[in-house]
């Protein structure tokens, strides 16, 4: 499937132990240069398709919540969510996760699903005026830290 970005590292560690960590969404906030953190809600407790999560976010002295919903669960091979804030679509992430010798091929990526008023706005908002490349920079960064983690 074809991403608007994906970035990919190899690291030293099963599929399993890879997406017990970029499933775990609360301690996301380790390895994000945006992501805080967040917390399951409405009833959720981990990973599963239909989950709920609450997410905190940063950017320089800008702080905002979004509310994820896990779209893909599979245990070893994809996690992947869509992300809303203020009511209005945001994007899709998730890690797809493909074994290969002494480690796993991790492919971390991103959709944007912002209309582009919506796109624009929060663009200047945030002062980002090129999100593709902004996030292509920090979901590097992001993989850099699950494989130091790992």
């Amino acid at each position: 499937m074809s991403h608007q970005v994906e970035v990919t590292k190899v690291v030293s560690a099963s599929p399993e132990r890879v997406y017990a960590l970029v499933s775990d969404l609360p301690s996301m906030g380790r390895f994000s240069p945006e992501n805080t953190g967040g917390r399951w809600v409405k009833g959720a407790a981990g990973p599963a398709v239909g989950a709920k999560f609450e997410g905190t976010n940063m950017l320089g002295r800008k702080k905002w919540k979004t509310l994820s919903t896990v779209r893909v669960a599979e245990p070893g091979k994809e996690f992947a969510f869509d992300v809303v804030a203020a009511g209005c679509k945001v994007a899709g992430w998730g890690f797809a996760l493909e074994p290969m010798d002494g480690g796993t091929k991790v492919t971390h990526f991103w959709d944007d699903h912002r209309n582009p008023v919506i796109a624009k706005i929060t663009g200047l908002a945030l002062g980002v005026h090129d999100r593709p490349s902004h996030n292509t920079a920090n979901m590097q960064r992001t993989l850099d830290g699950i494989a130091a983690a790992l």
